[in-house]
């Protein structure tokens, strides 16, 4: 399997706004989940817990740079928690966008086998059942995506 992407160490102490060289405006009406995701913008990488991952993924914002991290603090714990529950950054991490996915073959594959590895792990999870079903639903969705 070809390795997945890691972000280079000099990279994490850079913001996204640097890295993409995107800075956004500030606008008067701008709403919780606006001004969050333009704080996290001007963050250190090396500063982002998955509370902000799940957030920004949720949003589908800057995924180049932000599912390679999520994926490796889903490797360390599949059931990492941002301010909802465990797994939160599971499930949006599953749901992000498929276009995303489809040109990064090598991190789709390793996401898939974090997943089946852990699969016992969420199996036996004491969680509500809605939330234990969406992960395996969103995970066969997931598991379709034909990468390019």
């Amino acid at each position: 399997m070809t390795q997945p992407t890691r972000i280079p160490g000099k990279l994490l102490f850079k913001t996204l706004e640097f890295l993409e060289q995107d800075y956004w405006k500030e606008t008067e009406e701008n709403s919780y989940l606006i001004t969050t995701c333009s704080q996290l913008r001007k963050k250190q990488l090396k500063y982002f817990e998955p509370e902000d991952l799940r957030i920004m993924i949720g949003q589908n914002i800057s995924l180049a740079y932000l599912i390679p991290l999520a994926l490796q603090t889903l490797n360390e714990n599949i059931l990492v928690s941002g301010h909802f529950y465990p797994g939160d950054l599971l499930y949006v991490v599953l749901k992000s966008d498929v276009a995303y996915w489809k040109k990064e073959p090598a991190n789709h594959a390793f996401m898939c086998s974090i997943f089946q590895n852990n699969r016992h792990r969420l199996e036996e999870t004491d969680t509500l059942e809605r939330i234990r079903s969406g992960w395996f639903e969103a995970f066969d969705e997931f598991a379709k995506v034909t990468p390019a």
